[in-house]
């Protein structure tokens, strides 16, 4: 499969691809809040509700079986640390949006995983072919610890944003907050702007 190179996004945010305050690392170091949940593909599904033309229900079989494409990614956590060149490989934001056919009134999208976590953004933030439901991480099947079976990566925002563990996506007509946008963390996260903190 093709890979996409997108490292160059930074240029829509910034001067420099390595945002103010970060510093690039070639590890891939794991931060949770909590453990890390199990999960049976056997029993595994993914709900998109809300503001939505045709709500879903898929399993993992029917996820898998939907457009998917790799991308190389840089990847930017709050904490300070951003690792460059992640190759991806997942289903696009607008390709779960057009599947369920996303209403007019929808402004903004909540994110939900497996372990309760639950992570925002405003939808036009979402509706990136950057922004994907990712299910490799170099060409391998994606680790637990770092948010497998299935994640959100978000190259244009702090990964925060980007839900491990991922089971939902809930289309709002009003913006709600996630776990830690309601404990005092930027509902924007722009890396460019170091908009960590609201």
């Amino acid at each position: 499969m093709a890979v996409r190179d997108v490292t160059d996004l930074y240029e829509e945010f910034g001067d420099d691809r390595l945002p103010p305050g970060q510093r690039r690392t070639e590890a891939f170091p794991v931060f949770t809040k909590g453990e890390t949940p199990d999960w049976d593909p056997e029993t595994w599904s993914f709900s998109v509700t809300g503001a939505v033309e045709q709500a879903l229900t898929l399993d993992w079989d029917a996820f898998s079986e939907l457009p998917h494409e790799t991308q190389r990614q840089d990847f930017h956590c709050v904490t300070g640390w951003s690792k460059f060149d992640c190759e991806f490989t997942g289903v696009p934001f607008p390709v779960l949006a057009a599947e369920a056919g996303v209403q007019s009134d929808a402004v903004h999208v909540m994110f939900h995983a497996l372990d309760g976590y639950t992570t925002d953004l405003p939808l036009e933030a979402c509706m990136r072919e950057e922004v994907l439901f990712a299910r490799h991480y170099d060409g391998e099947p994606l680790e637990p610890e770092h948010g497998g079976p299935l994640r959100v990566v978000t190259p244009h925002r702090y990964a925060y944003k980007g839900a491990k563990w991922v089971d939902g996506v809930e289309f709002l007509t009003e913006p709600g907050r996630g776990y830690w946008e309601k404990r005092g963390y930027s509902v924007t996260a722009d890396p460019w702007s170091e908009d960590r903190y609201s």
